[in-house]
């Protein structure tokens, strides 16, 4: 499960930072902790929505970014994973 977002460092919805950034981060710091290991399915747009407060094509946003950082790929009709 992902963290509120008090407990997210860097989401700020207000401030200058980029949310879909801090989210990836976020989720990159999972991977790199083992939380999320090679072949998990990270959760769906909706349900990290929900989780951090934020717009869907935000959460698309930060999924995009983890991809082209090599962490996840996403395979259409089945989630995004864990490379």
């Amino acid at each position: 499960m992902l963290m509120d977002e008090e407990e997210i460092r860097g989401l700020d919805r207000r401030g200058p930072a980029l949310v879909y950034m801090a989210v990836a981060d976020d989720i990159a710091a999972r991977i790199s902790r083992g939380e999320l290991k090679s072949g998990d399915r990270v959760p769906g747009e909706l349900d990290m929505a929900s989780t951090y407060g934020i717009a869907r094509m935000t959460v698309a946003r930060a999924i995009k970014e983890l991809r082209e950082r090599g962490l996840v790929q996403t395979v259409r009709g089945k989630g995004t994973f864990v490379l």
